[in-house]
């Protein structure tokens, strides 16, 4: 019996949202760690509230944003919403920063999200360009 104990690296799964299929194996692609918590918090970002079934208060409704008056607390109100998010969803995102940079005439915001893996050391950053889409 060892004197240290065993440290087990928790890895963490998920399905691929693509649902492609791997050649060789036949099965559901697998995103792991970092590409899967980066799907997690880019998927929770784009879902609005009351969108997903039996969970009423799921999501971030950033959308609703973009087409308020542009002004120096939209920006903020983005921010805040994404880090509430995160934080109360996503338990296995540190979240380190977050920016968005809204641009009016567009009604889209540009929104760059950077966090640590729980059991990681290594920054992940997930940037996408949100806008609406009707």
């Amino acid at each position: 019996m060892s004197q240290f104990p065993i440290i087990n690296n928790v890895v963490y799964k998920d399905f691929d949202t693509l649902f492609d299929i791997h050649p060789v194996t036949r099965k559901l692609n697998v995103l792991v760690n970092e590409k899967a918590v980066a799907r997690s918090v880019k998927n929770l970002v784009l879902t609005n509230k009351g969108e997903r079934p039996y969970q009423p208060f799921l999501g971030c409704d950033v959308r609703n944003r973009l087409f308020e008056l542009n002004d120096r607390f939209t920006e903020d109100e983005i921010i805040d919403n994404i880090t509430e998010t995160i934080n109360q969803y996503e338990p296995r995102a540190e979240l380190l920063s977050v920016f968005a940079d809204v641009k009016p005439d567009q009604n889209a915001a540009d929104v760059t999200i950077t966090f640590r893996v729980v059991n990681q050391t290594q920054e992940t950053t997930v940037n996408f360009f949100l806008e609406r889409v009707r």
